[in-house]
C-alpha cells in the first residue's frame, strides 16, 4: 500500500503509462492513467476535447480531473503537459512523490513517429515540424518537469521500475 500517490511525468513519448502499469503491477497497487480518467469521465478523447473546446478547456478539465484523484494511493501517468499548467507542478509536489522519466530527444522522436494521428499536439506535422515542434515544447516544459521528486535517466523497464523503488525507500 502507498502512503500516497506516485506520479510519472515527462514529455509525451516518455513510457509513463506503460512505466506505470508495470510499477503498479510491481506494487500491487491501482494504475491511473489521468488521459484515460479524463477521457471517460468526459466520454470523448482527448483530441476531441482539444477540437471541440480548445487546450485551455481541457486544461481546466485536466487540473480538475488531477486533484479528484489526490487519495487514490496510486501510480499516475500524468499528461506531458499536466505539469506545466494551473499550478498543478506545485500541487503534484505538495500531494505525492513525482518522478521525471527524462528520455533522450532521439528516442522520443523515434517513439512518437508513427503516433502523431493520435496526439492532439502532434497531428499533422511533418518529420522536420515534428522535431522542431517537440525541441521547442521539451525546452518550455523542461524546467516543470525538472522540479519532480526524482528524476529517472534509465531506458529499459526494469531499470526503471527498480530505480523508482529504490528512490521509494
Amino acid at each position: 500500500m502507498l502512503k500516497c500517490n506516485l506520479y510519472l511525468l515527462g514529455f509525451m513519448g516518455s513510457g509513463k503509462s506503460y512505466v506505470g502499469k508495470a510499477l503498479a503491477k510491481d506494487l500491487n497497487v491501482p494504475f491511473i492513467d489521468l488521459d484515460v480518467f479524463i477521457e471517460k469521465a468526459a466520454e470523448c478523447t482527448i483530441s476531441e476535447i482539444f477540437a471541440r473546446k480548445g487546450e485551455a478547456y481541457f486544461r481546466r478539465l485536466e487540473a480538475n480531473s488531477l486533484r479528484q484523484l489526490k487519495t487514490a494511493n496510486a501510480v499516475i501517468a500524468l499528461g506531458g503537459g499536466t505539469p506545466c499548467f494551473l499550478n498543478n507542478s506545485a500541487w503534484i509536489r505538495e500531494n505525492g512523490d513525482s518522478f521525471f522519466l527524462d528520455v533522450s530527444m532521439p528516442l522520443l522522436i523515434e517513439r512518437l513517429r508513427g503516433e502523431t494521428h493520435k496526439r492532439p499536439l502532434l497531428e499533422g506535422k511533418s518529420e522536420a515540424a515534428l522535431t522542431l515542434f517537440m525541441q521547442k515544447k521539451l525546452e518550455e516544459r523542461h524546467s516543470f518537469y525538472t522540479q519532480a521528486t526524482y528524476i529517472v535517466k534509465e531506458t529499459s523497464l526494469p531499470q526503471i521500475i527498480l530505480a523508482i523503488k529504490e528512490k521509494m525507500l
